[in-house]
């Protein structure tokens, strides 16, 4: 393995880099990507304990706050994960929409990837830094990443905090998310293949929050617009969509959601102490599977994150978070 290039900058003490992987890369569910490389980013203090932080599938290597990351909320100085005391560790997913080897757009199909494959690219992404990390952070999407981590690499990732995702996926959340991956596919058949995105983003933003925030802020009437009503709802959903449209492929949207409902992993597999968090209001990720999931650890413990933002809580619960980093980076879980 090689680094590609190599990077700092003093004011945010963030060092980045990629590192190209086996030249032959086997895939987990067959298949191999060839000169595969992965993209990553280190911000916080030299010589401070290393926490990988990874996320849904829309998250990159830029994390924190003081990159203004797609975690500010919870990576950043004081924060729950207090970049003065550790260095946060962001990757880009393979076959994403950012630095490390992903889809063409347009391009040839992309093979399927799973959460076990992320963790192999991060092994050899800690192997060239020669980093163990402090802890593996995750939710959603990078939950099963850092599971997968853990159970193949424990002397790499010696404690993880697993936030909103379990063992396995429950079949309703797969089907949304099959809905959304049919039509993007639509899209690109269709010559739009960014429409397609847009309209899968704004179904899945459905399903991220709860009926309780929708009805307080959706709930106004009606208003005319030229030769239809238009709900207030829309104006939010369709937004969302064409702001996620300007940043990511839609080719990624399918490799990633895909690898999401792929996922499944033998609790017992998992030996290093964690710590998972579940949200009883989470639309995708139900409470009983959660507690199945942590009831299954060999070292264990469920903590309970009540939150008006359902799935979304882990990138907009920074306060009520703090505790529970503190506790899982720590190493005083239980």
């Amino acid at each position: 393995m090689s680094a590609l290039f190599e990077s700092a900058t003093a004011h945010s003490q963030a060092t980045q880099g990629v590192v190209a992987l086996s030249p032959v890369f086997p895939l987990h569910h067959g298949g191999v990507l060839e000169e595969a490389r992965m993209a990553w980013r280190l911000v916080g203090p030299a010589g401070a304990p290393v926490v990988l932080a990874v996320g849904g599938i829309s998250g990159h290597k830029r994390v924190g706050f003081e990159d203004m990351g797609w975690w500010s909320p919870v990576v950043g100085d004081g924060r729950a994960l207090d970049t003065s005391r550790y260095r946060a560790l962001g990757i880009d997913y393979l076959g994403g929409s950012a630095e490390s080897t992903g889809p063409a757009r347009g391009g040839s199909a992309f093979p399927a990837i799973s959460a076990y494959d992320q963790a192999e690219a991060i092994a050899q992404v800690l192997q060239h830094l020669n980093i163990t990390l402090q802890a593996a952070v995750g939710a959603s999407y990078g939950a099963q990443v850092v599971m997968a981590l853990g159970a193949r690499y424990p002397q790499l990732a010696p404690r993880l905090l697993v936030i909103s995702a379990a063992e396995r996926v429950h079949p309703l959340a797969s089907g949304w998310r099959a809905v959304e991956r049919e039509i993007v596919r639509f899209g690109i058949q269709r010559g739009d293949p960014e429409g397609g995105l847009k309209l899968a983003r704004a179904l899945a933003m459905t399903t991220y929050r709860t009926p309780r925030e929708f009805e307080q802020r959706f709930s106004g009437p009606a208003r005319r617009d030229e030769d239809r009503h238009r709900l207030p709802v829309e104006d939010y959903l369709f937004a969302r969509g064409d702001a996620y449209v300007a940043q990511y492929r839609p080719e990624s949207f399918v490799a990633l959601s895909e690898s999401i409902d792929l996922f499944a992993i033998d609790p017992s597999e998992i030996r290093v102490p964690t710590v998972a968090v579940a949200v009883p209001e989470d639309e995708l990720v139900p409470y009983t599977y959660m507690q199945a999931y942590a009831h299954r650890l060999p070292k264990g413990r469920l903590v309970t994150l009540d939150s008006l933002y359902g799935h979304d809580a882990f990138l907009k619960e920074g306060e009520a978070l703090k505790p529970i980093f503190a506790a899982a980076l720590e190493g005083t879980e239980g």
